[in-house]
């Protein structure tokens, strides 16, 4: 460390706090919206049943944010968000790019889903570190639940991935 005094007082720390549960937020709620078309896309029957998993609980994770808001007395704001969205978009071209070969887009879809979830971990670790600061266990605690979820739904994809992969037929 510098020596630099680092001055994150509790409205700057709401601030940001709040700028990126939004953007968590949005990428949840894209995310929300575009899993059933990959789970109309995946071949594999694992595969399916993990992104209806994974979108249960999304919706889950949704409602503990809503929570977080209501708790902040913050409104939830739709912004334009081309970080996490823009993830989410490329991953999906990606699998829409593998067209009529079912396993490379299988591979493909377990790929992008563990970005994201990784993505989607380490964003609520964050929150969570900031969410000391403001004082507020029941923030913390819902967070705590939002890294769990995404953890396992990381790990169900990981399982998939290892059966689908070792399950393969080489030609």
């Amino acid at each position: 460390m510098t020596g630099k005094r680092i001055n994150l007082g509790p409205d700057k720390l709401k601030r940001f706090f709040i700028t990126h549960l939004n953007r968590i937020y949005c990428a949840k709620l894209h995310l929300v919206n575009r899993l059933p078309e990959i789970a109309d896309l995946a071949h594999f029957s694992d595969l399916q049943y993990a992104i209806i998993e994974t979108t249960q609980e999304v919706k889950k994770q949704i409602s503990r944010m809503h929570k977080i808001y209501a708790i902040l007395d913050a409104g939830v704001a739709i912004e334009s968000n081309r970080g996490l969205t823009g993830l989410i978009e490329d991953a999906f071209s990606a699998v829409k790019q593998q067209g009529a070969d079912p396993e490379l887009r299988d591979m493909s879809i377990l790929f992008y889903m563990q970005n994201i979830e990784s993505v989607e971990m380490t964003s609520f670790q964050v929150l969570q570190m900031a969410a000391v600061k403001l004082k507020d266990e029941k923030i913390s605690l819902l967070l705590k639940e939002n890294f769990e979820a995404a953890r396992a739904d990381r790990s169900l994809l990981m399982m998939v991935s290892a059966k689908y992969i070792t399950s393969a037929t080489s030609a």
